[in-house]
């Protein structure tokens, strides 16, 4: 049986809980046990280390059917799926060009080996009043005892309180931007904090460290890598997020059909039309998505796969977000109740332009490639 077959059979399960879940703003640790029982945490690794050994265009569909079932799960995925697959699809040359010491390999194939066996690893970058911009961050690291002591606070940390391991981005003294890969051990405490109008599921809450981790958790084992590979490798960090929200979008007409079709809404030109056009919208959204993804599995890296990095961003999140408010309008004001499947991928998908990079961010680094000049570099914000 193939990864995308195995997800296929799982999402209508988590269909089910996905009510469940939305209502309390409770983590789908079911999911999670699904996922890992069927192999699929380790859809990155290579098949030497025990994996599916799957491309970025597999991880693409696989997001999209699991979406489908529940979007939330679908999210906290992405995280997980986003550190195994840039450590496992970065080719060694580049790294080692970079300056990285042989035996980093070894730690790695050591973090995909435990993700191939249900480990769940999340992502723990971005703060308050920085978002995302790693450039901005506050949480710091020093060398301490052989290792580095981390601190700070990070949010919007999904999967808080669940991970085996998080991907720390921390700051040091000099200025350099480097990740961890901290433990969940002592050290790390979790704040509530996360009670959303959309992805409620996905258990964002903060994550305060003050922790001590060995010298080998250092991403690469080469400090200031983390700016340099977020321009490098914008997939996982921004195309990574695109495949949910594009499943998002086709959950959402899925959803609408069939609630149209209980209501005996079909009979409306106005209900046929606007399930029509968000077909069409979605299905153009997933068809960029697919695009960016073979780009990324044949030329990662090239000026011309990130552009399509970064449409297959903006386009995911603007397309969910329309598509999902006609089919509400569509379907009327009883549709709008909690519980409806319609009205939960309403609010999920909401936040699909608002996940970095932004829907204003991915346009705006658009329009500096447009105009021939460095999107990565210009304008007067630091991008990440």
């Amino acid at each position: 049986m193939t990864p995308l077959a195995v997800a296929a059979g799982l999402a209508p399960r988590f269909a089910e809980r996905a009510v469940t879940h939305d209502r309390d703003g409770s983590f789908p640790a079911d999911d999670f046990a699904d996922l890992a029982g069927a192999g699929l945490m380790g859809l990155m690794v290579p098949e030497r280390l025990g994996g599916w050994g799957a491309s970025f265009s597999s991880y693409a569909e696989i997001a999209m059917t699991l979406a489908r079932g529940n979007a939330a799960t679908a999210l906290v995925f992405n995280m997980h799926t986003s550190i195994t697959g840039a450590m496992a699809l970065t080719r060694d040359d580049l790294p080692l060009a970079l300056g990285v010491p042989d035996e980093y390999f070894e730690r790695r194939d050591e973090w995909l080996r435990t993700a191939a066996k249900g480990a769940f690893y999340a992502v723990a970058m971005s703060e308050r009043g920085a978002g995302s911009r790693l450039s901005q961050i506050a949480t710091a690291y020093e060398p301490e005892a052989g290792g580095w002591r981390i601190r700070g606070t990070k949010t919007f940390c999904s999967g808080a309180g669940h991970a085996d391991a998080y991907l720390v981005a921390a700051r040091s003294a000099a200025g350099d931007i480097s990740q961890f890969l901290v433990p969940a051990t002592g050290g790390l405490t979790v704040e509530k904090t996360w009670d959303s109008l959309g992805m409620r599921a996905t258990g964002s809450h903060d994550l305060h460290l003050d922790v001590w981790v060995d010298h080998d958790a250092l991403i690469g084992g080469v400090e200031g890598l983390g700016l340099l590979l977020a321009q490098a490798m914008p997939q996982w960090l921004v195309a990574s997020y695109s495949a949910v929200y594009a499943g998002v979008a086709l959950a959402a007409v899925e959803a609408g059909a069939a609630y149209a079709l209980e209501r005996g809404l079909d009979k409306l030109p106005m209900v046929r039309a606007r399930l029509g056009r968000a077909d069409a919208q979605a299905h153009a959204a997933a068809q960029v998505v697919r695009e960016a993804a073979v780009r990324v599995d044949t030329d990662p890296g090239s000026a011309e796969t990130n552009r399509w990095v970064w449409r297959a961003k903006l386009m995911a999140g603007d397309t969910a977000v329309a598509v999902a408010s006609s089919v509400l309008e569509a379907c009327g004001t009883a549709a709008t109740r909690r519980g409806s499947t319609v009205e939960r991928l309403f609010r999920d998908a909401r936040c699909g332009a608002l996940q970095p990079a932004t829907s204003d961010v991915c346009a705006d680094w658009l329009g500096f490639a447009a105009l021939g000049l460095d999107p990565d570099r210009g304008g007067e914000v630091a991008r990440w």
